[in-house]
């Protein structure tokens, strides 16, 4: 493939830009901002505005009623053409305010470390260094590019997710800045949908040593319909349908006429996903005197790797050229690139920080990687 910059030029342009970043980065790490506190969230959105707006782009901040506010930039100038591209993230992190206090802003033996700095203010920090880069030495672009910076994807993405779509529907191609996956930097390139099912089950009250025979067990229900969803499991599929939580009864000598469990559902496929939403629908009682009530299902379908193995090839190819290499992995957990993979568009997910410990106090970035992460995204933007 042939692009309008030398790929070994824009990688070391960057590795030269390594204190900088890191110095940015700081600034957003020291700027908590948790998903549930919007006070937080909104300052921490002002101030990647500020941020952004000196790189000469457009700046939308789309505020929200209760989460911190989204921010859209686009660039300005485009060379031919009026297809977009997709660069997608999120501020929040799963860190209440203070945390910073006890897991510091730090930098030791090569290691960033900090709240929510892998996931993903590092990958953040990296998009706006390729952007930078791209502006600076020139580089002819044939498609506008739109950042977006989301800021309740760790709590479900409620108020983001038709913005996310929107943006997807006019984009050729979404790039997720969720971390990659090991010391290695693998993109994801398949996730798995993800969901919830609520199992409600009513039954009929009884005395437990009285009357046994006037009652109907709601947890004995409940119990055989939980073992039933055990053979649902196929790891080499990659379904899973786990109970998570269960409620029911009040004394041990009554017996229950409620029961409630929530199932965490994942699935690899579109076809499976949707077979256990089927199945669940059909769910029926087993004891007498028992009733099924069940809610919800897959909130996020499936990314598969049809959606993202031709960019992932694009990846490694541009890779290669600056004399990295690029692997690949499936994950087991979803983000938003399944909003956008469902749409049916081109999404190569795990584009943003190499490192470990995600949602943990010993979570950390590789410094050395953010450079060749951000020339990566950068090569992508060029060739897309």
């Amino acid at each position: 493939m042939t692009l309008p910059v030398d790929l070994k030029l824009l990688l070391a342009d960057l590795r030269a830009r390594l204190p900088a970043m890191l110095e940015v980065l700081e600034e957003l790490i020291r700027c908590e901002s948790p998903s549930t506190e919007k006070d937080a969230a909104d300052r921490c959105a002002a101030l990647l505005a500020r941020i952004w707006k000196i790189q000469g782009v457009q700046v939308e901040t789309i505020g929200q009623k209760h989460r911190g506010a989204h921010l859209r930039i686009a660039s300005t100038a485009v060379r031919r053409g009026r297809a977009q591209l997709l660069v997608l993230g999120h501020y929040d992190t799963v860190y209440g305010t203070g945390t910073l206090a006890q897991m510091p802003f730090r930098i030791a033996r090569g290691r960033v470390s900090g709240p929510g700095v892998f996931d993903m203010k590092a990958g953040i920090v990296q998009a706006l260094f390729a952007w930078k880069a791209i502006e600076e030495l020139g580089a002819p672009l044939s498609k506008k590019i739109v950042f977006l910076w989301t800021s309740d994807e760790e709590i479900g993405s409620e108020s983001s997710r038709k913005l996310i779509e929107a943006e997807a529907r006019r984009s050729d191609a979404v790039f997720v800045l969720e971390p990659s996956l090991g010391r290695s930097g693998l993109l994801k390139t398949a996730r798995k949908g993800v969901g919830e099912a609520e199992i409600t089950v009513k039954g009929r009250a009884a005395h437990a040593g009285l009357a046994p025979e006037k009652g109907a067990n709601a947890i004995h229900e409940l119990a055989l319909q939980i073992a039933g969803l055990k053979a649902w499991n196929d790891p080499r599929r990659g379904i899973s349908v786990n109970a998570g939580t269960i409620q029911g009864g009040t004394r041990t000598n009554v017996i229950p006429d409620r029961a409630k469990a929530v199932i965490d559902l994942r699935a690899l496929r579109i076809a499976d996903m949707r077979a256990i939403e089927k199945r669940l629908r059909a769910l029926k009682p087993v004891l007498p005197g028992t009733s099924l009530e069940v809610r919800g299902g897959f909130s996020r379908a499936p990314l598969e790797r049809k959606f993202s193995v031709g960019l992932y090839q694009r990846a490694q190819a541009l890779a290669k050229q600056m004399g990295l290499s690029i692997g690949e992995s499936t994950a087991g957990g979803g983000s938003d690139g399944n909003f956008t993979a469902a749409l049916g568009v081109p999404t190569l997910d795990g584009c943003g920080a190499v490192g470990d410990g995600a949602h943990s106090p010993g979570e950390y970035v590789l410094a050395k990687t953010m450079p060749e992460r951000a020339a990566l995204l950068a090569a992508l933007l060029l060739n897309s």
